[in-house]
């Protein structure tokens, strides 16, 4: 089920999250509005994503994205975040993230220790950079859904 939406155009404003995934996990994570979230078509499964990542008019870089409960932090609410593989100098809440989320890489899970999640994590953004290299995904970072036409709004 989780292949049969692949790939998944998605674009939404970036809102803040719980804060972990800079603080506990080093590793930033850029979350969609639960309006964005519920947009989701909602037989895709839970579990961890990779794909393109774009904020504002920026450049596309390779990400990974979780979409789920987080089993570790026991979330009531389902979330969709995106770890953009790149290191952005600011924050950009507030600002336009467009996402192509193009392949699965593994179900959601809970760990039994906050390292065992972040090895997990890390593995996932090894596998997601591997994934990503082959032509037949490279040639999604150039599609034109990443080009915002300046000026016009963004359907949210």
């Amino acid at each position: 089920a989780a292949m049969r939406h692949l790939p998944y155009f998605c674009r939404g404003e970036v809102v803040k999250g719980f804060g972990r995934g800079s603080k506990e996990l080093g590793i930033p994570t850029a979350n969609f509005s639960e309006q964005v979230v519920e947009s989701f078509p909602s037989d895709i499964s839970t579990g961890i994503y990779y794909g393109w990542a774009c904020v504002g008019n920026g450049d596309v870089h390779k990400m990974v994205l979780s979409v789920g409960w987080n089993p570790f932090y026991k979330n009531i609410k389902k979330s969709v975040e995106t770890h953009i593989i790149h290191t952005f100098k600011d924050d950009f809440y507030g600002e336009i993230l467009s996402i192509v989320i193009i392949g699965y890489i593994r179900s959601e899970k809970n760990f039994s220790s906050l390292e065992s999640l972040i090895l997990a994590i890390q593995e996932d953004i090894e596998e997601a950079k591997r994934q990503l290299d082959l032509p037949e995904h490279l040639k999604l970072k150039e599609d034109n859904f990443f080009h915002l036409p300046e000026g016009k709004p963004v359907n949210h």
